[in-house]
């Protein structure tokens, strides 16, 4: 293949793991905040359980984890491309 094409294929690469992994991310992150944000506000009241208790985080769901997952392959993939793009030009 030509060098220009490896090239494509690597910003292609980029962006489709972009595209399918920051969703994802960006869903674990919010619910995360909210979360937070819930419990910051239930003390503000003083409704908040002052029992010491272990975390409730939930943690990514199977899909937000297989998504960044294959965002992950994508981005490796497209890295691959463009090492391959340097050592053909």
């Amino acid at each position: 293949m030509p060098p220009l094409a490896w090239l494509a294929l690597a910003l292609v690469g980029f962006v489709v793991a972009y595209l399918v992994g920051w969703p994802a991310w960006d869903a674990y992150r919010s619910r995360e905040q909210r979360d937070d944000n819930t419990e910051r506000y239930l003390a503000w009241r003083g409704r908040a359980d002052r029992t010491p208790r272990a975390s409730t985080r939930e943690g990514m769901t199977g899909e937000e984890r297989r998504r960044i997952y294959a965002g992950v392959a994508l981005a490796i993939g497209a890295a691959l491309a463009l090492f391959t793009f340097f050592a053909t030009s």
